[in-house]
């Protein structure tokens, strides 16, 4: 190994440290005397409850764990947006699990909690996967009811997709194991059955303050809707279970007995182990987004050994594409090149830009993967479309729109993992977070923005330079380099795949070495609902 690996090596694993750092102090909720107040009423922490329900030996791909980081800190905070959600095996069967954590402001909902439920919800609806809700939550956090109530991607659309599922045939399942109060108290009783702990579950529209205010009745909450109310008199849930671990049992009980899944047919065989380690990888990405690397080498470490048919090697080289296979699973790699390449014509090219070739082969390749029901995956380490004169008169802004619909347009499931840079229409035509990936994960290395920090500094620094010039402010050197500097750390800030994570632009922030397992879980959850829309592109641009 060189010194030049050595040094990456470094600098990706300390990256990865910082990652599982990062989420240990997420993982701890509300904090230690929240989570001390939930035992002390006989319940198990939301962790705890998903970690029971779930098989021993299968893996859990949690979704949105940096949901909300760093953001309501006047509020206190709101660790991964105070639900815990993910892709798990409960009595063998994939299924999506959201789980209320009543640490986090006695699991009450915040505007990015109701889109985590979304996103939550979407991946089920688009896999067919079944879902279980385990519900313990305040309701609205009413301070912010404005931000999460009353428009289209908001709390109400929850409700909506609970009974778009349910007219769909997803099974989805709902234990009450704390409070379910007002507008909330539909989720459950909206799936498809719905049990309750005795003695800690409640469900009601209004509780007893409110109760007392509205209509001058005194009563408490057990009475007003405990467990044996709604089980015995009003009929309003299924189960009811003495503890905590019952419930979760029942729950285990009927997932093994429903019925399997539909089959979408993607092709998959015995998997193989990757030609070079996974933890090369480490190696072998830079630790500078600037520097260059051969993406093959990376592909080497993720992708079955001896995988890989390469489409149109020598034709437009800085996007890489092939039929490979990952985990057994049939792909199709579409992967941006990062090392400068040489095309027959002559012309040097820089790696990670997209130029009208490599656009023409995307396009190309993505239709045909589409053509044959194979799965696509997008690794991104984009800087964007080649600009300039030559570029602009040699129609990159048509063929770039050639690949954005085919990608817009695709039917088969789309994973994407950026690795890098994903930046500009890059972003877009490599299947960003607005063209409906199934998954979408970034590396620790990940950088997310319309352009670069350096880029963006001096293009905004010249904005606001000329507007002091008319107004006849002389600027020294010292005070621009000073200004730069601040406009490119605050934009920076704004392009760590930690801000896009805590926004849901990724689902989430992995170790590189998951990435082979991400991607078969998404497939494997993606086989289970078959494809029942033609592909059709459109008009395209010639």
């Amino acid at each position: 190994m060189d010194i030049e690996f050595n040094k990456n090596e470094d600098i990706n694993k300390q990256l990865v440290y910082e990652l599982k750092t990062k989420l240990k102090k997420v993982f701890l909720g509300g904090g230690e005397k929240a989570a001390a107040k939930q035992k002390e009423k006989g319940k198990m922490l939301a962790r705890e409850r998903v970690k029971f329900l779930i098989d021993d030996d299968k893996p859990f791909l949690e979704i949105g764990a940096f949901t909300a980081d760093g953001m309501y800190e006047k509020e206190g905070g709101c660790p991964s947006a105070g639900v815990i959600a993910g892709i798990g095996y409960v009595s063998g069967k994939q299924c999506m699990i959201v789980a209320n954590d009543a640490t986090v402001k006695a699991g009450a909902w915040f505007p990015m909690t109701a889109k985590k439920n979304l996103r939550a919800q979407e991946i089920a609806m688009e896999n067919r996967l079944p879902t279980i809700y385990l519900v313990d939550s305040a309701g609205v956090y009413l301070p912010m009811q404005d931000e999460i109530f009353p428009d289209k991607e908001h709390f109400g659309r929850i409700f909506r997709n609970n009974a778009i599922m349910s007219s769909e045939g997803i099974v989805q399942i709902a234990a009450i194991m704390g409070s379910c109060v007002a507008g909330g108290a539909y989720l459950p009783i909206m799936s498809d059955e719905a049990m309750i702990v005795d003695g800690t579950g409640s469900v009601f529209l209004a509780g007893s303050y409110l109760v007392k205010s509205a209509i001058g009745e005194n009563v408490d909450n057990e009475t007003l809707g405990g467990a044996t109310t709604h089980c015995e008199i009003s009929g309003v849930t299924d189960y009811k279970h003495p503890n905590d671990t019952a419930c979760l049992e029942s729950i285990k009980s009927i997932m093994s007995k429903i019925g399997s899944a539909e089959n979408a047919g993607f092709n998959r065989v015995k998997s193989v182990l990757p030609k070079r380690k996974p933890e090369d990888i480490y190696g072998i990405l830079p630790e500078n987004r600037e520097k260059q690397y051969d993406m093959h080498e990376l592909l080497d470490c993720m992708i079955d050994a001896g995988s890989l048919d390469e489409y149109k090697a020598g034709y437009g080289q800085s996007i890489v594409c092939g039929l490979a296979r990952i985990d057994g699973w049939a792909v199709g790699i579409v992967a941006n090149q990062r090392k400068v390449v040489k095309s027959k014509k002559g012309e040097l090219q820089f790696g990670g830009v997209i130029y009208s070739d490599s656009a023409d082969k995307a396009t190309r390749f993505i239709m045909n993967c589409n053509q044959k029901k194979i799965p696509l995956v997008f690794l991104q380490d984009v800087t964007g479309f080649m600009v300039g004169s030559r570029s602009e008169h040699g129609g990159i802004i048509k063929d770039g729109a050639k690949m954005v619909n085919a990608v817009a347009n695709s039917v088969v499931p789309k994973f994407t993992i950026v690795i890098g840079n994903s930046y500009g229409a890059g972003n877009y035509a490599m299947c960003g977070k607005a063209y409906d990936p199934r998954l979408i994960f970034a590396w620790p290395s990940a950088k997310i923005a319309v352009m670069s920090g350096a880029s963006a500094g001096k293009t905004l620094w010249q904005i606001q330079s000329a507007s002091m010039k008319k107004a006849g402010v002389e600027i020294t050197k010292e005070e621009e380099d000073k200004q730069i500097k601040a406009i490119t750390d605050q934009y920076d800030a704004q392009t760590t795949p930690y801000y896009a994570a805590s926004r849901l632009w990724v689902d989430g922030i992995i170790d590189p070495m998951e990435t082979r397992k991400v991607i078969s879980m998404g497939i494997e959850a993606a086989n289970q609902s078959p494809i029942k829309k033609r592909f059709n592109v459109g008009m395209i641009q010639t």
